[in-house]
């Protein structure tokens, strides 16, 4: 997807973490490790969620913001989204699954951090925040989420 604007980055993001939320839940099924296939489908869910959340985004957002061009997308490093095209999660413990998710949402997390400095008009700057606040937020509530199941 060629992203020319930040109606494309969120489009872009949504559609990350539908393409994760497929993956963890089809490696679920593959998986013979019960906690692991539990820790999959928790995520697959909550990442279902995120999309949802995200869709919201691109309903609500300022349109002056959601228009503006992003011209500094090229230059930073690309989410390595292979990551969220397959199933390879079936072949991986829990804690390797906590690890792969996690770094998944630090990556999204680095880059609206990265836009945010760019931006060039206030609107951006705040639906930008907002995103990556939604992003930290939901990434300490699966760590507690993780946690817990890892407790058990």
């Amino acid at each position: 997807m060629e992203i020319k604007t930040f109606e494309d980055l969120i489009d872009w993001t949504r559609q990350l973490h539908a393409h994760l939320a497929e993956s963890l839940h089809e490696s679920a099924a593959k998986t013979q490790n019960e906690r692991a296939s539990a820790l999959l489908d928790y995520v697959s869910s909550h990442e279902r969620m995120l999309e949802q959340a995200v869709a919201e985004f691109e309903k609500q957002a300022d349109s002056k913001a959601m228009k503006t061009r992003l011209y500094d997308y090229a230059n930073h490093k690309p989410i390595e989204s292979h990551r969220t095209c397959d199933t390879h999660y079936a072949d991986l413990d829990f804690d390797g699954i906590a690890r792969e998710v996690f770094d998944f949402h630090d990556q999204v997390m680095e880059l609206y951090d990265a836009l945010i400095g760019k931006a060039e008009i206030p609107e951006a700057v705040t639906l930008l925040e907002d995103l990556k606040a939604l992003e930290e937020h939901e990434a300490m509530r699966l760590a507690r989420q993780i946690g817990r199941m890892d407790d058990m």
